[in-house]
């Protein structure tokens, strides 16, 4: 089968590393699959299989009006357009809201099948007034729709109607199917928490969360793994509670399993969340989470009090006093994690894989059957 996967990046991030993971084992299974992006290779942070061929337009230009927006854009679809019609895809899988839109107007009275993929809560992330007018335009004319969750499935289904709607997880990552860590005796412990430094990541509840709980407990320190604009800001706020000597700022890792299974306790503070990787990735290395349960994602993971515990969104106080229960028990954060890696069955790799499959398959025999109808129409009329 021949596959495209268009994503704008891949710079850090969940849908980024999702892409990769998909792009790389659809090449081992022997697949012809091809991997575009808008922005350059240059700006790429996962390792992508030298099978996999590898497309960049470059055309991440900044635009300073809205003018040169639409310019750029307009190019962009131009681009896109001729690389689909040279490429004669099976079938092309986009990545994230703005570029799902970009490719479908891009594509527009082609045969090729797309499948759009949401991987945040359209619920609660907005893509501005003009890009949500033109989802709800284009999306109906999709070959599919996935989402990460059932809760989103009912707005897509709003949304696209007696459309192709899937709920695919995101997949645990194979680097995090090594052997349990091992258990190692200290006085000191760490809580760690992983992901791009903005307003939707909430590290500000974070830190006001652990500045309750480290008083009671002053052998732990936080760790905060990541990079973005809100990193200033989140430091200055950690001298304001009088936490620095208790936390660090690290910066962004290509092997975060590696950071995971060094530490003793893993907590999401996130305002939304559609599927967070580095949750599920937590729970795999075999770590006690704690996390906020946002509208999409967590609650589809934890299951609350067996694997690890939820809290009420953006309940600074609750969520102190989950982190600090664990950091006071280690017989319970060690039965929490234990529980945990049960993740690996539910979002393993290759479940998710089959859940694709099935998708690609639809869209393909869906094309099939139109090709199949065009022509008996031609034949009749020329009869």
């Amino acid at each position: 089968m021949r596959i495209g996967l268009v994503i704008f990046s891949l710079r850090v991030g969940g849908a980024e590393r999702v892409a990769a993971t998909l792009v790389n084992e659809w090449a081992r299974r022997g697949e012809q699959i091809t991997l575009l992006t808008i922005d350059s290779q240059a700006s790429d942070f996962y390792h992508i299989d030298t099978q996999v061929r590898r497309v960049a337009l470059e055309l991440n230009v900044p635009s300073k009006n809205w003018l040169q927006s639409m310019a750029s854009n307009a190019r962009r679809a131009r681009l896109l357009r001729a690389f689909v019609r040279r490429s004669k895809f099976d079938v092309i899988v986009s990545f994230c809201d703005k570029t799902n839109v970009l490719l479908l107007l891009a594509t527009r009275g082609l045969k090729v099948p797309i499948i759009v993929a949401e991987h945040n809560d359209p619920r609660k992330w907005t893509i501005g007034a003009t890009a949500e007018c033109l989802r709800r335009l284009l999306y109906p004319r999709a070959s599919g729709v996935v989402v990460l969750t059932s809760g989103i499935a009912q707005w897509a289904r709003e949304l696209v109607g007696s459309g192709d709607i899937s709920v695919i997880p995101n997949p645990v990552g194979e680097q995090c199917l090594s052997p349990s860590r091992p258990i190692v005796r200290s006085d000191q412990h760490f809580v760690v928490a992983m992901g791009r430094m903005d307003i939707a990541k909430g590290f500000d509840l974070l830190l006001l969360a652990f500045a309750l709980s480290v008083e009671s407990y002053p052998n732990w320190t936080l760790r905060i793994v990541g990079q973005g604009a809100e990193q200033q800001r989140l430091q200055k706020l950690a001298e304001q509670l009088g936490i620095t000597r208790a936390v660090r700022f690290e910066p962004v890792t290509k092997e975060p399993e590696k950071v995971l299974r060094e530490s003793d306790l893993f907590v999401l503070s996130s305002r939304t969340e559609g599927f967070p990787m580095v949750l599920l990735e937590a729970m795999a290395c075999g770590l006690p989470v704690v996390s906020f349960d946002c509208m999409s994602g967590p609650k589809e993971m934890i299951r609350d009090g067996i694997d690890g515990l939820l809290v009420p969104p953006e309940d600074i106080g609750a969520l102190a006093k989950a982190m600090a229960r664990l950091m006071g028990d280690e017989r319970e954060r060690r039965r929490l994690a234990e529980r945990a890696v049960e993740v690996t069955e539910r979002f393993g790799l290759p479940r998710v894989m089959e859940m694709w499959s099935e998708v690609l398959t639809r869209a393909t025999q869906g094309r099939a059957a139109q090709k199949s109808e065009t022509v008996a129409e031609v034949a009749t009329n020329h009869g």
